[in-house]
């Protein structure tokens, strides 16, 4: 046996001819095989257990520590602590220059991963589990399937793809680092150099459109902000999205000709990148050298390191560093920090107006005490102000120099206006000669440098908080004393106007509170008919707010305020309708000035709440921003009216395209973009905002299409501007029939684990295209509310068409979901599918979206995964777990046939009876179970 197997033959007879060579020299006698675990079968239980137990002590001793050469095979493993005597390593190639091993980086005992080291140098040139670390009893496994790293619990951190052209027969580490799964044949089903990580080795490409990604940290391998990308017209670094080097500006660099770049290469010559062809389109000459390694370094920096031979431990010297001066680094200098070169090295300084942070050594903060703005404190509830510190001229930043400016052709204050329009904007500079405007957009400010060609002039953003300001206060107010025997008369002049000008506003105050004491006492309720009156009728004006009288009101970062003359002149009237919902009516419309469409929603079934509070919500939902989540660019609050002003989707929403009979059908690829789009604006509002959101209507119809594959959920935040009357209505529901979860009827807390409910009905109704609630026409009243049931088949219609329940694949007289469950545990997948796909669909791909939205539909909300898991599992990154059929039983109940629960019934339609108790068809048990679920709504 190969040292480091565990339990082979001696030649295992999938390893192909070529291998078995390499094989059978290693060959040798395991402690454990099957004869020597058979010593003492009549030996007493407690000395076999030690003998055992020493049998299998000596067992790891006698392998720890053995490196196998080139190759090992399936059922392998490998550990830290296995492989403690040899530094990790667990394989290493014929030349003795690179080993495949388990890394702990620095000798710290936190993070393992693994890795191929460059040997004689000792630092790793490719690294597989860098986002996920193990732990230091982690394991390394080879199976037939792939390569995997898991943890000690048997997590799975990282493994090559699950499903290989065939058998893996072998692992191999070439001479030239690069590390491959072979299969019988000697192909190469999977290999490091096709999935590189911060390093580039001699015969290794690296493809346009893909990248280096630099470490952290020297401890910390996982991906850091500093990438090498390769694009069709160029080589750059960037550091968070900005780009701060180019090769096609780098003095060294030859351009050969004018055409897109296939990939990058280095090798005993230079650095190339070359065209699909094989010719060359940009190069850097380098001295000869035996062996070259390019590497993004965690600082930044691209160094191409010489080696005299490749199993040399002597480095010949970085050929190649970019960028060459320590200053055009974003963070050469802590924050903000003014780098000046000083012959090899640099100096780090404070611009004016800038003083050294008390907090992080080396950067700089404003010296008037007011705070740097960031993304975090300006989505927050803060009342400070924006202000912007200007730079000294000629004071410049990276990200101006390479990549083209924001907007062209603005003005100063437009450019202004574009950083405070943006919570992600920290800063900007702008170009008066060319009427250019670039916008600070990182996560993070970098450092500052001096160019004497530099034109743009930069501006700082800064949050005035209300301790400052009442310092600035105390400092005007000691300079005042300074100067009092000057200014002293104007004072007097100025306190005398501002007794008159009070006493005046006094006796307005009294008069307008005793008017209002007046209207109390005869009876005049104005809240009251207010919030009766539905501002869809109200054709006058508006009565102003009780407790405002119409005073602007001003939030920090509130979003464009409309009057509703200006509203009404940009839907023309609200001539053009466009949909409605549990909110009100939405109507088209068109931003002055050609701005753009608008969707204007006439909220309906809300209070008039004070304008303060409604304002405030506003600014809340204003301020998210995800590229999944509906934007709002403006609303009204006039007296009684209330309208929202959102950005036009010109598909509408999703159930129009998934449910409408005429048109083209949305394809299985477009139906699994909408699930993850709303999955993803969804767990952004419960886990990416300062404030969790839980939508509480997630349905088809607030989830909106546009061209280009645009997703975006709406009308999230809006649950919180119900009305009291709207709310009493619904004492234990809030949201839509159908989409509603079982702890919404069951007097348990509501958490975002009922949005994920709602998601995984969404969810079944792509699948099948229709909606989960039946089709026929609907013939039981709300008790009480005076209108049509639309429950589900399950309670209505099918309960006297399908009384036995049986899942025939999914009629449209049958509650889908438990049709959808059924068929799961028949694993009848393709049945689920809408027939209107005609079969375009791939089985394992409906078997994993039935699976998720099964797992999102579990009774228990804690046992359904959470949105950002959902994600997850759309995308592939993770398998579904298998659904808990135990947790899905209340799904057949629901479409078995049951009458509706009086119990129920009573509950949707009065306040404060949903802890009621009646009897239903199927006796006082089966009504004290359905009492403590969700009806299917």
């Amino acid at each position: 046996m190969h040292p480091g197997q565990r339990s082979r033959s001696l030649t295992p007879p999938s390893v192909p001819p070529s291998l078995r060579a390499v094989h059978s020299y290693a060959s040798w006698a395991h402690p454990l095989a099957p004869h020597a675990t058979q010593m003492t079968p009549l030996a007493p239980r407690p000395l076999a257990c030690l003998g055992l137990f020493l049998i299998l002590l000596c067992a790891r001793g006698a392998d720890a520590g053995s490196v196998a050469t080139e190759l090992v095979y399936p059922n392998f493993t490998a550990s830290w602590y296995e492989y403690i005597d040899t530094g990790g390593a667990f394989l290493e190639s014929k030349n003795g220059a690179f080993r495949a091993a388990v890394f702990n980086p620095g000798k710290q005992q936190a993070n393992f991963y693994l890795v191929v080291l460059h040997a004689p140098y000792g630092t790793p040139v490719w690294s597989a589990n860098r986002v996920s670390p193990m732990t230091s009893t982690g394991r390394i496994q080879l199976f037939a399937q792939g390569l995997a790293v898991s943890d000690t619990n048997g997590t799975v951190l990282w493994s090559t793809p699950s499903q290989l052209r065939s058998p893996v027969a072998a692992l191999r580490l070439q001479d030239s680092g690069n590390l491959q799964l072979l299969d019988a044949g000697n192909v190469t089903l999977w290999q490091s150099f096709d999935n590189a990580t911060d390093t580039l080795l001699p015969g290794q490409q690296l493809l346009a459109g893909a990248y280096l990604s630099a470490a952290r940290s020297a401890t910390d391998l996982s991906e850091g902000d500093y990438r090498l990308g390769v694009t069709a017209a160029d080589l750059v670094l960037t550091w968070q999205g900005a780009t701060y080097w180019r090769l096609s500006n780098d003095i060294r660099s030859y351009k050969d000709r004018n055409v897109a770049v296939a990939s990058l290469s280095v090798n005993a010559s230079g650095l190339f990148a070359v065209a699909a062809d094989g010719a060359l389109v940009f190069r850097v000459d380098l001295p000869a050298a035996n062996f070259r390694v390019l590497n993004l370094g965690y600082d930044g920096r691209l160094r191409i390191k010489s080696y005299a031979l490749v199993n040399s431990s002597a480095s010949l010297g970085s050929d190649f560093v970019a960028p060459a001066v320590d200053c055009d680094l974003p963070l050469q200098c802590p924050i903000l920090g003014l780098c000046s070169p000083a012959g090899n090295s640099s100096t780090c300084t404070c611009p004016p107006l800038f003083a050294a942070s008390v907090s992080t050594p080396g950067a700089c903060t404003p010296g008037d005490g007011s705070a740097l703005a960031s993304p975090a404190s300006c989505r927050s509830n803060s009342t400070a102000s924006v202000s912007y510190l200007a730079l000294k001229s000629q004071t410049a930043y990276f990200a101006t120099k390479f990549d083209p400016p924001t907007k062209t052709g603005v003005n100063h204050p437009a450019c202004r206006g574009l950083c405070n329009a943006s919570c992600d904007c920290l800063g900007y500079f702008y170009d008066n000669s060319s009427l250019s405007c670039y916008l600070v957009q990182e996560k993070q400010l970098g450092s500052l440098y001096w160019s004497s060609s530099a034109t743009a002039l930069g501006y700082i953003k800064t949050f005035n908080s209300a301790h400052n300001a009442t310092r600035n206060k105390a400092n005007s107010s000691s300079a005042n004393r300074s100067v009092v025997p000057i200014v002293l008369p104007s004072i007097a002049a100025f306190l005398l106007v501002a007794v008159i000008a009070w006493y005046a506003c006094w006796r307005r105050w009294k008069s307008m509170n005793g008017k209002k004491k007046k209207a109390k006492n005869t009876g005049v309720k104005k809240v009251h008919l207010g919030r009766q009156k539905s501002p869809s009728r109200d054709t006058g004006n508006a009565e102003a707010d009780d407790d405002e009288q119409d005073e602007d009101i001003v939030i920090p970062g509130m979003p464009t305020r409309f009057s509703y003359m200006e509203i009404a002149a940009m839907t023309a009237n609200f001539g053009t309708k466009i949909g409605s919902g549990g909110f009100g009516s939405v109507y088209k419309g068109e931003l002055p000035g050609g701005e753009g469409l608008v969707a204007v929603k006439k909220l309906e079934a809300i209070g008039v709440h004070a304008k303060r509070e409604f304002c405030t919500e506003i600014t809340i939902i204003g301020n998210i921003r995800h590229v999944n989540l509906v934007r709002l660019r403006g609303f009204c609050a006039e007296g009684s009216r209330r309208l929202l002003v959102y950005e036009y989707m010109n598909r509408s929403s999703l159930d129009r395209s998934l449910f409408g009979r005429t048109g083209p059908v949305l394809e299985w690829g477009e139906r699994m973009e909408v699930a993850l789009g709303a999955a993803r604006g969804l767990a952004y509002l419960h886990t990416g905002c300062n404030q969790k959101i839980v939508h509480c209507d997630v349905k088809p119809e607030n989830i909106l299409l546009a061209d280009g594959g645009q997703v975006k959920i709406a009308d999230f935040g809006l649950a919180k501007l119900m009305s009291p009357e709207q709310s009493a209505m619904f004492t234990t529901m809030r949201g839509t029939r159908g989409y509603l979860a079982p702890e919404w009827l069951s007097n348990a807390a509501i958490s975002d684990r009922a949005d994920v409910y709602s998601f995984g009905m969404v969810l079944l109704e792509l699948i099948h295209g229709r909606k989960n609630r039946g089709e026929q026409a609907n013939d039981v009243a709300i008790v009480g509310s005076g209108e049509q049931s639309d429950w589900p088949s399950g309670w209505s219609s099918a309960a006297a068409s399908t009384p036995s329940g049986t899942a025939s694949g999914g009629s449209d007289n049958e509650y889908f979901p438990m049709v959808a469950l059924e068929l799961h545990e028949q694993g009848r997948y393709l049945d689920l599918v809408d027939s209107r796909l005609e079969g375009r669909v791939d089985e394992a791909e409906s078997s994993r979206a039935v699976r998720v939205a099964l797992c999102c539909l579990h009774e228990d909300p804690a046992l359904r995964p959470s949105m950002a898991a959902v994600v997850r599992m759309l995308e592939g990154i993770t398998p579904p777990p298998e659904p808990r059929v135990e947790a899905l039983g209340f799904l057949r109940l629901y479409g078995r046939g049951y009458a509706v629960p009086t119990s129920l019934v009573v509950m949707a339609g009065t306040p404060g009876s949903a802890g009621g108790t009646s009897s239903i068809t199927g006796g006082s048990q089966l009504n004290e179970s359905l009492q403590d679920m969700s009806a299917p709504s």
